[in-house]
């Protein structure tokens, strides 16, 4: 699910302590639950940016360089194995990564392996 925004926030926040709307009758209101009015509302009056926070994970293996590289490469040899490819990354780009990783990355770009009709 994605975050609400900073400008919903903020409307939610001001008719709670601006105009004295209660907090159940503001999540009806905005259809969102009474725990978020409430953390937004907590979060104002104790001084705290609305804005959503960075969604956590880890940061990607490979950058948009190391990307473009695995592109081009599967346009000039469409018929290497991702271990070949994992080792032609870790050469050309420094980059160390897993056939797994390179495979997962190959299906973000919609490329296959197959050959074309």
């Amino acid at each position: 699910m994605n975050a609400y925004s900073e400008d919903l926030r903020k409307k939610i926040v001001e008719a709670v302590c601006g105009r004295g709307m209660g907090k159940s009758e503001a999540a009806r209101a905005f259809g969102i639950s009474l725990s978020s009015v409430k953390r937004y509302v907590s979060m104002a009056r104790e001084g705290k940016p609305l804005a959503p926070k960075k969604r956590p994970g880890s940061k990607p293996k490979l950058d948009d360089g190391a990307r473009r590289l695995l592109a081009r490469d599967v346009e000039e040899r469409p018929f290497l194995t991702h271990s070949q490819r994992r080792e032609y990354l870790e050469v050309v780009a420094g980059v160390s990564v897993s056939d797994s990783t390179v495979c997962r990355e190959l299906q973000r770009m919609q490329r296959t392996r197959k050959k074309g009709a």
